[in-house]
């Protein structure tokens, strides 16, 4: 009983070690000092503007869509595999299940939420 935990300390503790040599190896070979006279945009151009600008939210609208839809993918190409056996039911459930997503793509192209300006 006592030897899994015994494995599961020695896997930490192998684990800390590393993360420490890590640590210790990356402040031996970084450089030093020097950081007053550069920029914050390593790029060598002066930045122009505040770099606290949100987003509009139609970005935000757009990838939810896509994930949605690309969900819907995942879920829709198991079923095209195992179409035969499914039977009548699988194709209801199927039916179902796009239809409710067309009535939300449908819901938000109404809305406004697919138009970019």
């Amino acid at each position: 009983m006592l030897v899994g935990y015994f494995y599961i300390l020695l896997f930490s503790l192998v684990g800390f070690g590393f993360f420490a040599f890590l640590l210790f190896t990356a402040s031996l070979v970084r450089e030093r000092g020097g950081y007053q006279d550069k920029s914050p945009y390593e790029c060598g151009m002066e930045p122009v503007g505040s770099p606290w600008v949100s987003p509009n939210i139609r970005f935000y609208s757009i990838a939810l869509l896509f994930v949605i839809f690309d969900v819907e993918a995942l879920f829709v190409f198991p079923w095209a595999v195992q179409f035969k056996t499914l039977g009548v039911e699988g194709f209801v459930a199927v039916l179902l299940f796009v239809g409710i997503l067309f009535i939300g793509l449908v819901h938000a192209w109404r809305r406004g939420a697919l138009t970019w300006e």
